[in-house]
């Protein structure tokens, strides 16, 4: 199987995630990290939300790697079927 990056979608400031895809082959596969995660993995707070942009490119490496990893274990959450990122996966 094989995972690669797909695209940033956005910011969701009412319920503090940044959502992207990666795509699993030729089925794109919708994910989604907390903002305390990307918080948690940089060792900051208090991003205003006009740089979560920012940030989730700069930590997209590790991110995609942990999306990689539960996706391929697995670990779909909601409806329909997606990954979800927070703190406790770093």
């Amino acid at each position: 199987m094989a995972v690669t990056q797909g695209s940033f979608r956005s910011y969701d400031f009412n319920r503090m995630v940044v959502l992207f895809s990666m795509m699993n082959e030729q089925t794109e596969v919708s994910c989604a990290i907390s903002t305390a995660a990307m918080d948690h993995i940089e060792g900051t707070k208090s991003i205003k939300p006009e740089h979560r942009e920012a940030q989730y490119f700069r930590l997209r490496a590790r991110i995609d790697a942990r999306a990689e990893a539960k996706l391929l274990a697995t670990e779909f959450e909601g409806n329909p079927p997606g990954i979800v990122l927070r703190s406790i996966d770093f």
